[in-house]
């Protein structure tokens, strides 16, 4: 084979082995944090950012969750393997090797450090913490049964370092919106662990479930979201919101209770409804009821 040839192929496996890659970390489940990002931007704003500050977002959002995402799953390779329910994941399954996907992290990391740096310098001052605080949680299943609320916390810098990026400073104000993302993130992640209660009591591994067992874990969800309910009272107090976004809220609580009222310690087998569908939409519709109600009041 020559040269070009070789080059070709090559260029391929990369091309194969990306698109796995995406595959693995499910980039398009960005959509759980990009909301509450688009929240903090619009609150910032008083309405739309700039398009080129909004593009940055984007970017910085995107890129820290794919960092994030494969990080952890080139941390947990091991775990997976031995998992039932992650031994197909590409890693365990040689789909991916670990070192593509430790270079496909070091870039999407370093694409996110970039577009901080194209916002302000706060954001670029700010974004080794973020980078730290998303990738550590990796670990913390092997520290702290309250991983959770870590995996809470990763996502919930998002809207306050949207806040940044568009104002160049923080507000107080923002602490409300990261302690709902952190309570909600945490609270559905509790749920999700839940399948795996067994696997981690097994091989030592920290979760809720794991301590407290599953319906223990159910009522430490319930308590988190109700959580959530309350800091989204003082939200819409503390920015003046009306009566829009209050009725966004409602939705939320309904969709909140309905994601509860689908699954149990009993029956776990509408779990992916619950995690991945319906908490799509309950950020979409938290976004699109603080949204409405800024753009209306301007």
């Amino acid at each position: 084979m020559d040269a070009s040839g070789g080059s070709i192929e090559g260029m391929e496996n990369v091309l194969r082995s990306t698109r796995v890659t995406l595959e693995m970390i499910k980039w398009e489940h960005s959509i759980f944090a990009l909301p509450f990002a688009l929240t903090g931007a619009v609150l910032a704003a008083g309405g739309w950012p700039r398009l080129t500050v909004l593009g940055w977002i984007l970017v910085c959002m995107v890129s820290a969750r794919s960092a994030a995402m494969a990080f952890n799953r080139l941390v947990d390779a091991r775990i997976d393997a031995a998992n039932p329910r992650t031994a197909m994941r590409a890693i365990p399954a040689g789909q991916l090797s670990p070192a593509f996907v430790a270079a496909f992290t070091a870039v999407a990391a370093a694409i996110f450090v970039f577009a901080a740096a194209m916002l302000n310098r706060l954001t670029l001052e700010l974004a080794p913490l973020a980078l730290l605080v998303v990738l550590s949680y990796s670990y913390m299943k092997r520290l702290t049964r309250w991983s959770h609320l870590v995996l809470g916390l990763a996502l919930g810098i998002a809207p306050s370092a949207a806040w940044i990026a568009v104002r160049g400073s923080y507000d107080p104000r923002m602490l409300l919106l990261t302690g709902i993302v952190i309570l909600w993130v945490g609270g559905f992640d509790v749920l999700y662990a839940c399948q795996d209660f067994d696997y981690d009591r097994k091989v030592g591994l920290f979760s809720i479930p794991a301590t407290f067992g599953l319906e223990g874990a159910f009522w430490i969800a319930r308590v988190m979201h109700l959580g959530v309910l309350v800091l989204i009272y003082f939200l819409l107090r503390a920015f003046a919101l009306g009566p829009i976004a209050l009725a966004g809220m409602a939705v939320v609580a309904l969709l909140l209770l309905y994601e509860h009222s689908i699954i149990s310690p009993k029956d776990l087998r509408r779990m992916n409804a619950a995690f991945f569908t319906l908490n799509g939409i309950i950020s979409v519709v938290f976004f699109i009821g603080v949204a409405a109600d800024v753009f209306i009041r301007r």
